[in-house]
């Protein structure tokens, strides 16, 4: 039988200090991806190994006996029953604040401390080196061993969303804390490096979505503008490939070829700054990018994106404010069935029409005359139009939509899956079913004149919800019976 080695870990303690008990967290982790990275270099230097080597992820373990009873109010920060609640946990330097922050809510509103020690989960070696620049894993067949018989590689039997999606089955009777396993964010956190050419560290807990690359360099300008005023509270804006600023007359050398999904960064201290995604066109885009950025716990994203106006009393650069989603994106049906309804958050809603309100200087019923409220129905045919419109027809004018898009739909419902307060304004581009296409003349005169008032509204809307408490952002109607004390 091959021998294995593990490294010498302390045995789980209890702390009733979330940051003691967050610096044992990163402790045991530096530990584990140590131990790791240094075998896999001797290994890959040469020397035959001989053995399997493993090391686990650290734990965060809660129990408790009573049903005592926390301020109804909150959504978060408390288990709904008595028991053991258990996470894996990975990256505790990139999480440090968020977990701090529900480590210290769990103590403080059931007065019972945490338990941290290793898991019996282990650590991929594949995301172990993921913060070793100097060591890259090579595919199966380039080492001078099998790696799967000395080290352990991502397993996609436990890197699922059954927790999220209300299907998760405990092994040993615990009850989940969060939301997401550890190799289930490190496996997030590997794919947003790669789609985004941006470290995951730059995120915000802001994001702005958009499928057009328009909206980047009106972002940028206003990302400058902010740098050279120093009460904005930015700090720096980081570009595609890792690229930062800090200065307002800063040069940004943009790669020559741009990821899947590029992102652009405006920053502040604490990581209440502005993340902006251009995903591109599409559900399946849509849907990669909120399933991974969600494993970061943002505290809000909204779609700001064009779409096609279904009502003969728009215009072109009206803007759509969504009450409700008629979802025909079909790419987390397996995950979301159409038949949950995705709610307006109240929250959200009222930011983006005082946002609107605000940058366009229009209120009351005025703010009608350029903005409707109403269903926007999401589809993955881009070329609908080409087909028989009889039934889409109908369906559109059944739900009483009145704009339809190709991502809207995707990102509020993830949103709604995640527990990630979410919202959607959009502006019209074209009106198909009323003869205006969107041709290259129309559409850049569009583009010349509405982007940027587009994207003033999506920020203003975002640092309107900045300022709002936590309690107040993360609606109760995101949460189900039986719910994660984490975010």
């Amino acid at each position: 039988m091959t021998q294995l080695i593990t490294p010498e870990t302390p045995e789980p303690a209890f702390f009733t200090d979330a940051a003691q008990a967050v610096a044992r967290l990163e402790a045991l982790y530096n530990q584990s991806t140590g131990f790791l990275c240094d075998r896999f270099s001797s290994a890959m230097q040469g020397l035959d190994p001989g053995t399997r080597f493993r090391a686990y992820y650290p734990e965060i373990r809660f129990s408790t006996s009573s049903y005592a009873q926390v301020d109804s109010r909150l959504s978060f920060g408390h288990v709904s029953h008595p028991g053991t609640h258990a996470t894996t946990v990975t990256r505790p330097d990139l999480f440090r604040s968020y977990l701090t922050q529900q480590i210290g809510l769990l103590i403080r509103n059931h007065g019972q401390p945490v338990q941290i020690g290793a898991s019996t989960t282990p650590i991929p070696l594949h995301f172990a080196v993921a913060n070793a620049p100097d060591l890259v894993v090579p595919h199966e067949g380039a080492a001078g061993f099998t790696l799967r018989d000395v080290f352990d590689v991502p397993d996609l039997a436990t890197t699922n969303d059954d927790i999220v999606n209300g299907t998760h089955v405990s092994e040993d009777g615990s009850g989940p804390l969060s939301l997401f396993t550890a190799q289930r964010v490190d496996y997030s956190l590997a794919r947003l490096a790669h789609y985004t050419a941006t470290d995951p560290a730059h995120f915000q807990n802001h994001v702005l979505f958009t499928n057009y690359q328009f909206y980047v360099s009106e972002f940028e300008a206003y990302a400058r503008a902010q740098l050279a005023d120093p009460d904005s509270g930015y700090t720096s804006f980081v570009s595609t490939g890792n690229v930062e600023i800090t200065t307002a007359d800063a040069t940004l050398d943009t790669p020559a070829k741009l990821p899947q999904m590029p992102s652009y960064h405006l920053k502040r201290a604490d990581g209440s700054g502005i993340t902006l995604v251009n995903i591109g066109v599409g559900p399946s885009n849509a849907k990669t990018a909120t399933d991974h950025i969600a494993v970061l716990r943002p505290h809000a994203w909204l779609m700001v994106g064009h779409c096609a106006g279904l009502r003969n009393t728009q215009a072109l650069g009206d803007f759509v404010l969504a009450h409700a989603y008629l979802r025909e994106d079909h790419v987390l049906d397996d995950d979301l069935p159409v038949w949950v309804p995705i709610p307006a958050l109240a929250e959200i809603q009222i930011a983006l029409e005082q946002a609107v309100a605000e940058v366009t200087e229009l209120s009351g019923y005025d703010l009608k005359r350029i903005m409707r409220t109403g269903t926007v129905a999401t589809i993955d045919n881009r070329n609908w139009e080409l087909r028989d419109q009889s039934g889409p027809v109908q369906r559109l004018s059944q739900s009483r939509a009145i704009a339809l898009d190709m991502e809207s739909a995707t990102i509020a419902a993830n949103g709604y899956r995640f527990r990630v307060p979410y919202g959607t304004l959009l502006c019209v581009s074209d009106k198909p079913l009323h003869g205006e296409l969107k041709l290259p003349g129309m559409a850049s005169t569009f583009y010349t004149t509405q982007v940027s008032r587009h994207l003033r509204i999506g920020i203003r809307a975002m640092e309107a919800l900045r300022g709002m408490p936590l309690e107040r952002l993360h609606s109760r109607k995101l949460r189900s019976f039986d719910e994660t004390a984490f975010l």
